[in-house]
């Protein structure tokens, strides 16, 4: 959101502040480099609940109210944001990405309490069809989901690409990489599909009459045990680079051929339109929001149900043993690439927040929502 919210501030029509919850995660080595934020920004005190530590929207207590809070919904605190909100007559939106039963325990109570909440909110911003179908499952009239593109600063990464590739070969034999290489980048747990990733390589290194490469970028949770499931089945020619700030993931796509995202519930997945702007064929699990959007089936990649290792190997061979093809795809998805610019996204955001303070406020009691 960092980029999201500079270009914001640097646009200079709307006075915003950020409030995050903690500044970094357990399971993330992004680097947080305040010194580039151009915009105001806070961390929320952290209060224990039970055993947990949840950022306090204490903020909304004192001082001057804001005329719209847009949250998160997913967690205590950003419900206790909610309520606060309302109950000093601030207008209220949430960000929604669709969620996959591979990664979120749907509850019974949890269910109800989006019922009750959604149809209450002012608005909702998302990224597409599928953020707004998830939604309006929860009562959301259409009227009030706004349409946010993904904003990223794609341009500069298509210009680093075509530097890193200057420099393929070389890179490619720092990293051991031989013949057609297929790379995933992303955390290393199991919600990523990546078993039946290596299960599939796995398959295609023993049918394949030329060298395939396997290239995991990333680290997390299950990398050991990822490491020992390519060991047990004796693989070859996969290559673990650790975590790379993304300044560096260009060198990374531009050593590779096919870029493969197995996911077993992503809510988005931005690294299949930075691998598009490399100039890289997708091929992706249909579990990732919007896919059938920014994937198109046949020209740019090739969607695959998930947790589906044969799917995976088929697309995967197919690719491996056709040069024309994978250039063909490459060629077309560059072209397909998210063209959205930070004017675009912050056009789009501003326009959202006019509309939400103008509509009439959401009603105070929940509507019933409809059928699923």
């Amino acid at each position: 959101m960092v980029e999201k919210f500079n270009a914001v501030a640097r646009a200079g029509r709307l006075r915003f502040e950020a409030w995050f919850s903690s500044r970094t995660a357990a399971d993330r080595s992004w680097k947080v480099e305040e010194d580039a934020w151009q915009f105001p920004y806070r961390y929320l005190s952290r209060v224990v609940v039970g055993r947990r530590g949840i950022g306090a929207p204490l903020p909304l207590l004192r001082g001057e109210a804001p005329d719209l809070l847009v949250t998160l919904h997913a967690e205590p605190a950003f419900l206790a944001g909610w309520a606060l909100a309302r109950a000093r007559g601030t207008r209220t939106a949430v960000w929604i990405e669709p969620t996959f039963d591979a990664w979120v325990t749907r509850r019974r109570w949890k269910e109800g309490l989006k019922r009750q909440i959604f149809p209450r909110l002012d608005g909702v911003v998302t990224t597409g069809p599928d953020g707004k179908a998830f939604a309006s499952r929860y009562g959301m009239p259409e009227r009030r989901i706004f349409y946010l593109p993904y904003f990223s600063s794609f341009p500069q990464f298509r210009s680093a690409c075509r530097t890193a590739r200057e420099t393929r070969d070389q890179r490619r034999e720092s990293l051991g990489l031989r013949g057609v290489t297929f790379a995933y980048v992303g955390r290393l747990w199991s919600g990523k599909g990546l078993n039946y990733l290596v299960d599939a390589f796995a398959l295609l290194q023993r049918r394949s009459e030329s060298e395939v490469s396997l290239l995991l970028a990333g680290d997390g949770a299950d990398e050991e045990a990822l490491r020992d499931r390519c060991r047990k089945l004796g693989l070859e020619n996969v290559v673990f680079t650790g975590f790379f700030q993304r300044d560096q993931l260009p060198f990374l796509y531009a050593a590779a051929d096919v870029f493969v995202f197995p996911t077993l519930g992503d809510p988005f997945g931005q690294v299949v339109e930075e691998a598009s702007s490399c100039g890289l064929p997708i091929i992706s699990s249909s579990a990732a929001g919007e896919i059938q959007d920014r994937v198109e089936e046949g020209v740019t990649g090739f969607i695959v149900p998930p947790m589906n290792s044969a799917a995976l190997f088929d697309r995967m061979e197919l690719l491996a043993g056709d040069s024309d093809l994978r250039r063909r795809m490459g060629e077309a998805a560059f072209r397909k690439a998210t063209p959205y610019t930070s004017d675009v996204w912050v056009e789009r955001f501003e326009h959202a927040v006019e509309q939400i303070l103008g509509m009439p406020r959401a009603p105070i009691a929940a509507r019933p929502a409809g059928p699923n």
